[in-house]
């Protein structure tokens, strides 16, 4: 197993194929994993690194750290650990505001983003909703985890599928619900006409979690970026619809340049 060490804490990560390098950021406490079908996929031409950030996965789970600050920064001095050459940045749900930070604060080191799913500045008209969130969590993490996370799928998708995101959810820190205090307040869209790197959004049509409205703003404040919807798939499209999603983003990496 690969690690590298990153602002005082070990991090675990895939490292797979030859060629344009691709980094794989996972969503809220799930891990690398939930990109296996598009690293199986895009191995065989790209350079494909799947990360488990801080908490998660089979990364260290320091005592804090949980804010979309210091995760941007985890991902930046990552690149750098293992010495990428402008890789596209690829971020599920809250990663897809990982990869925003990261273009706005070094252009010049990322070669393009593709947020997934991205809730971005979703959730900031939402801060009851997300405060409920919390107390539950702390009241009954399991329980609650059991009745959120099927949400996040398309009708139909795997039992087994949404019983395994539960159980690497379980696995993580509970120190990342601190990210959901995070998103609560964030909102970059008075910044991102500044981002300067190709970006190519992917959403799921089914996504729940998430509207299309949300994407369709961002690409549309964001010079040159570009939006793709999944068809028939949720917040999760490259588990749920991964083959659709994997030809989607081969033609967005063909785009983006």
């Amino acid at each position: 197993m690969a690690y590298a060490t990153v602002n005082g804490t070990a991090l675990h990560y895939e490292d797979l194929g030859a060629g344009r390098p691709l980094v794989f950021l996972h969503g809220w406490g799930t891990s690398g994993r939930v990109w296996d079908a598009q690293a199986a996929d895009l191995m065989a031409d790209h350079r494909v690194i799947t990360l488990d950030w801080r908490g998660c996965g089979r990364s260290e789970r320091p005592a804090d750290g949980y804010t979309l600050a210091q995760l941007t920064c985890d991902v930046l001095a990552f690149i750098d650990a293992l010495g990428l050459d402008r890789p596209v940045l690829i971020g599920s749900s809250i990663a897809g505001a990982f990869t925003i930070e990261a273009a706005l604060a070094a252009p010049d080191r990322i070669g393009a983003i593709v947020p997934v799913d991205a809730g971005v500045h979703h959730f900031s008209a939402f801060q009851d909703a997300m405060a409920k969130l919390l107390t539950d969590l702390r009241a009954d993490r399991a329980g609650t985890l059991a009745d959120f996370v099927p949400h996040w799928y398309r009708p139909g998708a795997s039992a087994a599928m949404i019983d395994w995101t539960v159980r690497q959810l379980l696995e993580s820190t509970f120190r990342i619900d601190g990210l959901v205090v995070d998103q609560a307040g964030y909102d970059p869209r008075d910044r991102v006409a500044g981002l300067r790197v190709p970006t190519h959004f992917l959403h799921g049509e089914l996504d729940t979690e998430v509207p299309l409205s949300v994407p369709r703003e961002l690409a549309s404040l964001i010079p040159g970026a570009r939006l793709t919807v999944i068809d028939g798939a949720g917040h999760m499209a490259q588990q749920d619809q991964a083959d659709r999603f994997t030809a989607a983003l081969r033609a967005a990496l063909a785009d983006l340049h």
